[in-house]
């Protein structure tokens, strides 16, 4: 059997969903509105200076400085299982079965 194209070849491209409210499922899963929300916000840069000493247990300057990276890797985490969340709402990938 052969597969159907949802392409009709044209130049500007092939778009699924004309809104965000438009519902969108792929490999039988359950179609869904487009995800929001405040743990899609990207991870700001943050300004902190990773000059190491080996007088402090933190690996930094200051334990200022250690708690900073802590805060960016709890934001990169957040950020991560949001987009692994909506990956498997919409069938992208399957997640832990």
């Amino acid at each position: 059997m052969a597969s159907k194209q949802l392409s009709d070849a044209r130049t500007d491209g092939v778009l699924l969903g004309q809104s965000t409210t438009d519902l969108v499922g792929f490999y039988g899963t359950t179609p869904i509105v487009q995800r929001s929300g405040a743990a899609q916000a990207a991870v700001a840069t943050s300004t902190i200076t990773t000059a190491a000493t080996t007088t402090t247990p933190w690996g930094f300057a200051t334990s200022t400085q250690a708690d900073a990276v802590t805060a960016q890797v709890v934001l990169l985490r957040t950020l991560t299982n949001e987009l692994r969340a909506a990956a498997v709402a919409l069938g992208l990938i399957k997640g832990a079965a």
